[in-house]
């Protein structure tokens, strides 16, 4: 039956000691159909589909599953009961097979004793087959982007003939093309009976594939409704408990003369960056598009040093430069956020004043040479207020943080350093649409200063609404240059085709 409730949460509360993070939270999920669900970073959205997926131990409530109590012991009871979950942060063993991640922990065996791997890779392809995926399962995943790694996860959770399926930030790294076929896949198994949580920030997405929307604000449902009963402006407002008229801040920043010029780039090591050329001014937001493997994080890598550049002119303020590491780059002022926030320098071990000081530590010592305590700790704080990050304070581990205020931090880092020539690799991934306009703000703030913005980003919204100008890549290629008053999205899929 279409309209049954396969899983409903009544009354649920939880709080890590004096912070509450859930306050008798109702919400229903009904049989084939998708439930989206927002708020700002730190609301509580997460934390609540982990106590769902037994992760966490709610203090309170009940959760009902097909109509019974339930509680999951962990994410393998939760398994294998058919409630899977792809997180927003991907945990896979990247230095195995696609195939050895699809089954682990649940291998695949003769007489219970041997691997049967050749069945193993058969049921593999016969899966990504039924869902429209060309990934090969002999592949390593480290080799692999992080959007075909997500769907690897996917994949992974239909593999348990999962009943119940959560999305976190599902298409937070998936580029048009890769969120297309996401959403066939969603709406295929849909028509199976098979029920979605999708948790995500971006508005277009949930009015595009999503049933109902359940919006959270300080650990609180304000409401929960069909999609076509309700409006973007009426969701931003049940988030943030105010409206936003636009959706990007005005753009006031002036670019100057040439600052950074790059010539017949090509990259040594595969995936091969070919004969790439493009300048960026003093005081530009420079944006670069493409779809999924056409070599925008490549390309920042080759900057920053992390990627190594088998030929290519680089001057940066006139001088040659050729970074061979991302130390050097540093000491020319420039900094980087990776895609990944795991790669970012993110220390899962420490707190929030050492995630914050460690790449500036010369800047918070007494005498040249003994850190200071006090200054790490007031840095920490200017961070967090500058950047609205959601702590009980500077001491808070940063585990302890939603995915998004986590990234908040990762960027209040490097802006502590005050770079001159700051590379971003999706910014804004995983936060929230208030989140998002401040990071913006951010970015046109160092563009006024006459810092340059190079940035990657999948939203093509975002890149016509925040740059002076973007980059096209196509198959590891420059496919054009345009000035982003003068395009639009189909001209951006047009050049992102140009060399397929």
């Amino acid at each position: 039956m279409a309209d049954e409730t396969i899983l409903e949460i009544k009354n649920m509360s939880k709080a890590f000691g004096k912070n509450v993070v859930l306050k008798n939270v109702n919400i229903q999920l009904r049989k084939g159909r998708v439930l989206g669900l927002m708020g700002e970073n730190g609301a509580g959205k997460s934390t609540m589909m982990n106590c769902l997926f037994g992760i966490y131990q709610k203090n309170s409530g009940e959760i009902y599953y097909k109509g019974n109590p339930t509680e999951f012991a962990g994410p393998r009871d939760a398994l294998f009961h058919g409630v899977a979950m792809v997180h927003q942060e991907l945990n896979q063993c990247l230095d195995r097979s696609v195939q050895d991640n699809l089954f682990l922990g649940k291998y695949e065996t003769r007489l219970g004793i041997v691997i049967d791997e050749a069945r193993e890779k058969a049921e593999a392809r016969r899966l990504f087959d039924e869902l429209g995926i060309n990934i090969n399962p002999a592949t390593i995943m480290r080799r692999m982007p992080v959007a075909q790694r997500q769907m690897v996860e996917i994949a992974k959770a239909v593999s348990y003939d999962a009943e119940v399926i959560i999305l976190d930030e599902p298409t937070s790294s998936l580029a048009e093309n890769e969120v297309k076929k996401l959403f066939e896949i969603i709406r295929k198994l849909t028509k199976r009976g098979v029920s979605f949580v999708y948790i995500s920030h971006k508005m277009d997405e949930v009015f595009e594939i999503c049933d109902d929307v359940a919006v959270l604000r300080d650990g609180e449902v304000i409401f929960q409704k069909p999609v076509p009963e309700t409006n973007m402006g009426e969701i931003v407002t049940a988030m943030v408990g105010r409206s936003l008229e636009n959706r990007f801040p005005p753009m006031t920043n002036t670019p100057g003369e040439d600052v950074l010029t790059v010539k017949s780039l090509f990259s040594k090591y595969e995936p091969v960056l070919k004969d790439i050329s493009f300048s960026v001014r003093k005081g530009e937001i420079f944006g670069i598009y493409g779809l999924i493997g056409a070599g925008c994080t490549e390309l920042l890598e080759c900057l920053f040093g992390l990627r190594t550049i088998a030929s290519a002119e680089i001057r940066y303020r006139g001088k040659l430069i050729n970074f061979r590491s991302a130390r050097d780059a540093m000491k020319e002022n420039f900094a980087m956020i990776t895609e990944e926030r795991k790669a970012n320098g993110m220390f899962k071990n420490g707190d929030l004043i050492f995630n914050t000081c460690i790449t500036n530590l010369n800047a918070y010592t007494n005498l040249g040479f003994v850190l200071s305590n006090s200054k790490m700790r007031k840095a920490t704080i200017n961070e967090c207020q500058r950047m609205h990050v959601k702590c009980m304070g500077p001491d808070d581990m940063i585990t302890s943080l939603s995915g998004g205020n986590q990234q908040k931090v990762i960027i209040g880092k490097w802006m502590e350093r005050s770079p001159d020539v700051f590379l971003m690799d999706e910014p804004t991934r995983g936060i929230d649409i208030l989140a998002k306009y401040e990071v913006y703000q951010l970015i046109i703030k160092m563009a006024e200063q006459g810092k340059t913005i190079i940035m990657v980003s999948s939203e093509m919204p975002e890149l016509l609404g925040i740059t002076n100008r973007i980059a096209v890549l196509s198959n590891k290629q420059l496919a054009g240059i345009v000035n982003t008053k003068e395009t639009n999205q189909e001209e951006l899929l047009r050049l992102s085709a140009k060399y397929l």
